[in-house]
């Protein structure tokens, strides 16, 4: 499959990902992704969307809570850049829309591709300036995320779940989708074996 020489995502234009759709495809198995995931995944953000800024407060209080983690959003002083922090913030609550809502299309694995550009070396800080202390986000970090990026979506799922099965279904969604992103996203780390 040929794809366009770059894509729009939002207002930015982005160049395609290597990552082909057979390959998304083939992750889709390797996560057991399938059409009933896709649907769970669509109620869930009719639930979460609504709920966007306390699911973030949740998440920033767990990164705050934790030095090793809050230190990739440093600034120059070695304290936290709160002009970083809001801007990965909003970038945040586009991506919990995105997983839920947006197909998981070309665009969306270009979107992909950037977003883990911006956790390696190659392109963190850049998006936002910042003059960070912090070079990268750590691999190990990226993928120990999605431990209480699931965990603690629980409860804002059950605020509007229909009943217990329901949240059951819409979870086991988010955790594969998050694990589908969180792959993609650690492709710039070892190009070569991805």
């Amino acid at each position: 499959m040929t794809t366009p020489a770059g894509y729009t995502y939002g207002h930015t234009s982005l160049a395609p990902s290597p990552v082909t759709l057979a390959d998304l495809d083939a992750l889709k198995q390797s996560v057991l992704w399938s059409s009933a995931d896709e649907a769970a995944i669509r109620r869930a953000g009719e639930i979460l969307i609504p709920q966007t800024e306390a699911i973030l407060d949740v998440w920033y209080g767990f990164v705050g809570a934790h030095p090793h983690l809050v230190a990739t959003f440093a600034g120059e002083d070695g304290t936290p850049d709160l002009e970083y922090l809001g801007a990965v913030r909003r970038r945040f609550a586009q991506w919990i829309d995105d997983l839920c809502n947006r197909p998981y299309d070309e665009d969306w694995l270009a979107y992909q591709e950037e977003i883990g550009r911006r956790h390696h070396p190659r392109g963190k800080n850049e998006t936002d300036r910042v003059e960070s202390t912090s070079t990268h986000i750590p691999l190990r970090d990226l993928i120990g995320f999605i431990s209480p990026i699931t965990l603690t979506i629980r409860p804002f799922l059950q605020n509007g779940a229909s009943d217990a099965d329901d949240v059951g279904e819409m979870l086991d969604a988010w955790l594969k989708a998050v694990t589908l992103t969180v792959s993609l996203w650690a492709r710039p780390y070892n190009e070569e074996l991805w």
